[in-house]
């Protein structure tokens, strides 16, 4: 009889597998025109795929779609002599939107198509808080500035989607309109991306056994 396979604890994925994902939902955003007026990446796991995410989008003789940063933590460190994080009850806001410095070189972000970007959608709770804090924001902004009656519309993308119970919900509309974009849906397992690899080649080797290369 033949020993059953380990249960995979990891999920290995390479750099090609993150390019190929993004190149792919780069093709659904122009195929759907949702093409993004400006992309607000994540920190630190939203910015390689907002960066490789805005090279396919953009169609030759367009201007670069502007990139955003804004800084949230949530995940918690176990201590100096762990490898291990685990999740945080609430989010730190570290860096958010200079709405000044937007406004001088970009004509404000209302009436805009928004893309937010992070890795992974986990407990949901990082992106919740992002989506809500950036609604409001602009929503003053266009109260303060006589524009409410222009509609912004936002819309979220991540690699990967965690299959579990999240702690918060996404607006229902932006759900059910194809603006929630997660480029794969995997089992609720520790994800290794490889930008957090100490060793890119054995990584890389664990990816491609898995068949994420």
């Amino acid at each position: 009889m033949t020993a059953a396979a380990p249960e995979v604890k990891k999920l290995y994925i390479s750099y090609n597998n993150i390019h190929k994902l993004c190149q792919e939902t780069a093709e659904k955003l122009k195929a759907e025109s949702n093409k993004p007026d400006i992309i607000i990446a994540i920190g630190g796991g939203g910015f390689i795929p907002a960066r490789i995410l805005r090279s396919f989008i953009r169609e030759q003789g367009e201007k670069n779609i502007p990139i955003q940063a804004i800084g949230l933590s949530l995940y918690e460190s176990m201590g100096n002599n762990s490898t291990i994080d685990t999740i945080g009850k609430e989010v730190v806001r570290t860096q958010w939107l200079d709405f000044g410095a937007i406004d001088k070189h970009f004509d404000t972000l209302i009436g805009k198509k928004i893309l937010i970007v992070d890795e992974v959608d986990d407990t949901r709770t990082t992106l919740y808080y992002a989506l809500t804090e950036l609604k409001k924001d602009v929503r003053n902004q266009a109260i303060k500035l006589g524009r409410s009656d222009e509609k912004t519309i936002f819309s979220v993308f991540v690699l990967h989607n965690k299959d579990k119970p999240k702690k918060e919900d996404l607006p229902k509309e932006l759900m059910d309109s194809g603006r929630y974009l997660a480029a794969r849906t995997v089992p609720d397992i520790w994800i290794a991306y490889p930008w957090d690899a100490s060793d890119i080649d054995y990584h890389t080797e664990m990816a491609k056994t898995q068949g994420n290369i």
